[in-house]
Parts: C-alpha cells; sequence; structure tokens
C-alpha cells in the first residue's frame, strides 16, 4: 500500500487520510510530491487520476479523494475503530466528517495550515468568525454528546478532518473563549495536536521544511 501527499507543512487535505492511515497501524508505503514547484503540476497529474493528491494505492486500486480513502481504510481495517461501531454515533461523525471536507471556504483561505508559520494574532474577517463559530457548535455539541475526549468518543475519521483546523486555530492565535467555547473544545483542540499521529505528521513536516 503506498500513500502520495503533497509538502506536509500546507497539505491538509494529504494529512487527514495519512492521519488515519497510521492509526491502523497497517505498514504502507509513502510517496512525497513537493508542492508549490514548478514540477509539481506535471508529477500530481502524472501519479493522481484527478491531478491532485492525496492518492492511496492498494495494488490495482487506486483510490484519489481524502475521505474516500479514509471510508476505504476504515472498511478495510475495521479494528482500528476509524468510525464508531454505534449507528447513530458513526452517522454524526460522518456528518462532521463531510461538513469540513467540503465546508469553511473563509476559514480555509483566509487562514492556510502552515505548521512552519510562527504562531501570531491573525485580524479576521466576519466571515471566518462566523466560520469558527459554527465549529465551536460542531464539536462542542458531538463532545457534550459522548463525552469526549474525541468528537464521538475515542479518535477516528472526523477527529483526522478536524486536526488541520486545530493548527489553524493554534497558528493564527484564536482564542476559542471568543467565540462562546467554555473551555470544551479548547481542550478538544488540544488533543487533537497532542494525538501521536499528528505528532508524527508534525515532526516530519518541521524536518522538511528545514531542508
Amino acid at each position: 500500500m503506498d500513500i502520495i501527499i503533497g509538502t506536509r507543512v500546507w497539505s491538509t487535505w494529504s494529512m487527514r487520510p495519512w492521519l488515519a492511515l497510521e492509526h491502523t497501524g497497517v505498514a504502507f508505503d509513502e510517496t512525497l510530491i513537493p508542492l508549490r514547484e514548478h514540477t509539481s503540476s506535471e508529477a500530481v497529474a502524472a501519479a493522481s487520476p484527478s491531478a491532485l493528491v492525496p492518492v492511496l494505492k492498494d495494488g490495482d486500486l487506486i483510490i484519489w479523494d481524502s475521505l474516500a480513502i479514509c471510508e476505504y481504510l476504515a472498511e478495510a481495517y475495521p479494528a482500528a475503530g476509524l468510525w464508531p461501531t454505534d449507528i447513530a454515533a458513526r452517522a454524526l461523525a460522518r456528518s462532521a466528517a463531510a461538513e469540513v471536507h467540503s465546508g469553511f471556504a473563509s476559514l480555509r483561505g483566509e487562514c492556510p495550515m502552515d505548521l512552519a508559520k510562527p504562531v501570531h494574532t491573525a485580524d479576521l474577517s466576519e466571515a471566518t468568525k462566523i466560520n469558527i463559530r459554527r465549529i465551536v457548535r460542531l464539536c462542542g455539541d458531538l463532545l457534550s454528546r459522548f463525552d469526549g475526549p474525541f468528537l464521538c468518543g475515542s479518535w477516528g475519521i472526523a477527529d483526522a478532518f478536524l486536526t488541520p483546523i486545530a493548527t489553524r486555530f493554534r497558528t493564527y492565535g484564536v482564542r476559542l473563549s471568543d467565540y462562546s467555547d467554555d473551555g470544551e473544545v479548547a481542550a478538544y483542540m488540544t488533543a487533537l495536536l497532542e494525538a501521536p499521529e499528528f505528532l508524527a505528521w508534525e515532526a516530519a513536516a518541521l524536518t522538511e521544511a528545514a531542508g
């Protein structure tokens, strides 16, 4: 099995399925395509049917969307618990992952992930503040319903999808207490950034960025 990813410090799309794959504990190979270089588009197009990363290759099977990759991993490695076993919890976890997958455009555009960027306080637009309020409500509702420490109890795909958002909040100095968080969501975001899968990704990202 081989996962093709883009530059770690920037590629949120690559991070999500990589975290899920790492969580399964299965051995895998990794192909890194540097992004934002003059050869990047050609290299990605040669590796991916959609000309985008990430891509998972498992034998003759090629999967080219981050959520589809995670769904495949959940089915191929059920013991990893990437989705909750309870049908209602699973539906809510899928809803959260899908909302992150397709939403929060203002936050994405205004606060791009950059794991090598110094932490600073950003002046955010109202559209981005609306995105943050929704994220706080989304996470707070699920954490309260399932009693944490992750969105639907134990770590899973929904948490993989929220992890890049946690990095954005850290990098751009977002104080969730300013968005009606009583501390529960902030603690959750900290837990995401302390998960072993993310720490492995971040360490590799910073090594790559250094040189």
